[in-house]
């Protein structure tokens, strides 16, 4: 089975291609369309080739998490069903099936809401040299992915595509956005983060960390206030990091049912930053993911999907 690198629906006006997502507009002035490609990402570098059925079962594991923590914050999901979307994206159901959602528009808050209940990655590499964790001061003597003594929000910015998020502290993230609006981002992903993870636990996984994307919708009361909505994908294994209950033991890197797999792969190929793509990159025009990567990672987030949503 090939993988979806690229969404093809003429008749729609693409507006943003992401590292995963496609985002169209439809005929619809309150409503987008979200298209999950089989495209992945690794140090904010789309890899040559895809993972089949990856935007699908994305979208399924989103869909779940939309669901099952909707009592907590509205989001911007409408309908994932092809038949009850407008007329012209039904046309492209053969290609579209079990990878689109149409979703709500949203003013993007340019903050990417990040939760730690583990030290991994770069709160990990940031821990070592600094003792602290988006700037934040935490107990020292902890191990790489020792338990955080409570889950931490952690904001970065939102980077354009090909270029890095950055960490910040918490005391610019409310610079960036505004105190009020920050405190009432920090609370929802914490609760989110907490709920999650409690739920993850009871189906073998530890959530480690995740990144929640927020944005504003106009008012639908006369208080003239904005509402703060979930957008973007859900509790991923892109955007999250999962690891299992059986075995874990802080002290190193854990198994993982991310992309830290072809992370790690890339890395012991020669991946750098500034090998990407060119005449310096794998096979000269950009790095592709040999086929038992592919395999194996098709397979950790297919079983993570399974163990949370069976």
């Amino acid at each position: 089975m090939s993988a979806l690198i690229h969404s093809d629906l003429p008749d729609l006006t693409l507006i943003s291609k992401g590292k995963v997502r496609d985002i169209y507009s439809t005929s619809s002035p309150d409503h987008l369309l979200f298209v999950a490609s089989d495209r992945i990402s690794a140090y904010d570098v789309i890899l040559k080739n895809g993972i089949p059925d990856k935007g699908k079962l994305l979208t399924q594991i989103s869909l779940f998490w939309f669901n099952k923590l909707g009592d907590i914050i509205p989001n911007h999901f409408v309908t994932a069903d092809i038949d009850a979307m407008p007329e012209e994206v039904r046309k492209y159901k053969n290609q579209l099936d079990g990878r689109a959602m149409l979703v709500r528009k949203a003013e993007v808050v340019p903050l990417e809401a990040i939760v730690r209940g583990y030290l991994a990655g770069s709160a990990w590499s940031e821990y070592k040299r600094t003792g602290t964790i988006h700037g934040i001061q935490v107990p020292q003597g902890l191990v790489e992915g020792e338990k955080l003594p409570k889950p931490l929000f952690t904001p970065s910015t939102k980077a354009e595509q090909g270029a890095h998020d950055e960490n910040i502290s918490p005391e610019q993230a409310a610079k960036l956005v505004g105190q009020d609006l920050y405190n009432e981002i920090s609370t929802a992903a914490l609760k989110l983060y907490t709920t999650a993870a409690d739920y993850a636990r009871t189906r073998g996984l530890i959530l480690a960390d995740t990144k929640f994307e927020f944005g504003l919708v106009p008012p639908t009361d006369e208080s003239g206030r904005k509402t703060l909505i979930l957008i973007d994908e859900l509790l991923t294994p892109d955007s999250s990091r999962y690891w299992p209950v059986d075995g874990y033991k802080p002290g190193g890197a854990q198994p993982s049912f991310d992309k830290q797999f072809l992370r790690d792969w890339l890395v012991a190929s020669g991946f750098r930053k500034g090998l990407e793509s060119g005449p310096v990159g794998k096979e000269g025009e950009g790095w592709v993911i040999e086929e038992s990567v592919v395999d194996g990672t098709k397979k950790r987030y297919a079983e993570a999907v399974q163990l949370l949503t069976s």
